[in-house]
């Protein structure tokens, strides 16, 4: 009896364990009036990087944004996602992300 009382003991110790605080590893910027990058990257794996431009359409300007982000998912797995940001919205693409149907 004495054994799993301690042993359940144990176990609630270890699931009431605080969460490891996340570290910022890297991170740059370079911003300017017309253009900027960041990228960065944490100790729990996630990482982006961007870099934006301004582009004239037609007679507006628009920010012409690509990059991409990754994180480790609760599957222990990684997932990327590389995106394109402009005059159409945002176009993500990444392995786990639905396709749609062609038309």
């Amino acid at each position: 009896m004495k054994f799993a009382i301690v042993l359940f003991a144990l176990f609630a110790v270890a699931v009431a364990a605080p969460p490891q605080e996340v570290q910022i590893l890297r991170s740059e910027s370079d911003v300017g009036p017309a253009s900027f990058k960041y990228a960065y990257e944490t100790s729990d794996g996630a990482q982006a990087q961007a870099d934006g431009q301004l582009k004239q359409v037609g007679k507006e300007e628009a920010i012409v944004v690509r990059g991409s982000y990754s994180f480790v998912a609760d599957d222990g797995l990684t997932y990327t996602v590389n995106y394109v940001a402009d005059e159409n919205g945002f176009q993500p693409q990444g392995a786990h992300l639905p396709v749609a149907p062609e038309a």
